[in-house]
């Protein structure tokens, strides 16, 4: 059953007609509906160009959000081979909302990490939403650290509202286990370059960002604070988090006119959840390029031109 987000009801009543008519037809030879079922299709169709044609960023932080929108396990199925998992920060714990470890992509040896969300109550659970604790920071520096012991380019998927909040998280020293991860990725002299799947929320997302290359999906949002938090603070009222998203200028159209973002890679219409092969296809297409991009630098060229890229943001963009 297809999740349709709330401005796209009308969207959901038409489709819902031409499946329910379809339906009506199964094993009834007498009935002959398909030109009204496809009617509807057309309608269904020119409704979705117009629903996405000029999204507002509080929309595209629902589309971000789709709960069928696929995630870092699903890319890396699709685009990985050989993938074997590595586990656990050798300190506290492995922590489920941070996955990572050696594949091949493009027959090429590689470190791939991400959030993962979660497909479904028990998952999402398990994965704690894709807010990830101190040790899922920990683990990821550990394979940071693997990958540049053995040469290997790093891929990050980001796809998380934030870093974990709890009491247990702060205790175990949370931010500065973000803060360590960031510091990684300005060291480490190997290719890193990251996608924002989904969600990018907070130093919870910085933490794999800080690369050479970052690429967003094109109804991605990459964010300081959620629009409700935001809203929460400055309104000190959620329900304005229409407002906060317009303020924030977290789109990928925005953040590539800032300069923050490097490509933006396109989307089926109607999302990413619409057409997942189409959209893994591209996401892989985008990072390939990116490798292609980092391929032949020194160790040293890396570092000093990933520093100075993150050093450079805040003048770009400034009169859009």
């Amino acid at each position: 059953m297809t999740h349709y987000l709330d401005f796209e009801k009308p969207l959901a009543e038409i489709e819902g007609k031409a499946e329910e008519l379809r339906a009506m037809a199964q094993g009834n030879e007498d009935m002959d509906i398909e030109d009204e079922a496809k009617a509807l299709d057309r309608k269904a169709n020119a409704l979705l160009q117009d629903l996405y044609k000029k999204l507002t960023p509080w929309r595209k932080c629902q589309v971000a959000r789709h709960p069928e929108r696929p995630h870092c396990k699903d890319y890396i199925e699709a685009l990985f081979t050989e993938y074997m998992p590595l586990a656990g920060d050798r300190g506290f714990a492995d922590d489920h909302a941070v996955m990572g470890g050696l594949a091949r992509f493009n027959d090429r040896p590689v470190m791939v990490i991400g959030h993962e969300k979660g497909n479904d109550t028990q998952s999402r659970i398990e994965r704690n939403f894709g807010m990830a604790r101190p040790e899922g920071y920990r683990k990821a520096i550990r394979l940071m650290e693997m990958a540049d012991n053995f040469g290997l380019p790093v891929i990050a998927l980001v796809d998380t509202p934030g870093a974990y909040p709890g009491k247990g998280a702060e205790e175990r020293g949370q931010s500065e286990a973000i803060a360590r991860s960031t510091e990684k990725c300005l060291q480490i002299g190997v290719p890193l370059v990251s996608v924002i799947i989904g969600e990018g929320g907070s130093g919870g997302a910085v933490a794999f960002a800080t690369s050479n290359r970052l690429a967003m999906l094109e109804h991605s949002v990459y964010s300081v604070i959620s629009p409700e938090g935001c809203a929460s603070i400055l309104w000190k009222d959620a329900e304005k988090m229409r407002e906060a998203a317009e303020a924030l200028r977290l789109t990928a159209q925005d953040l590539m006119r800032l300069g923050v973002a490097d490509r933006v890679i396109p989307e089926p219409l109607g999302g990413a959840h619409r057409d997942r092969t189409t959209t893994m296809d591209l996401v892989g297409a985008a990072i390939s390029g990116m490798l292609d991009d980092l391929d032949g630098k020194s160790p040293k060229e890396l570092i000093t031109t990933r520093r100075q890229k993150f050093l450079d943001l805040g003048t770009k963009g400034l009169a859009a």
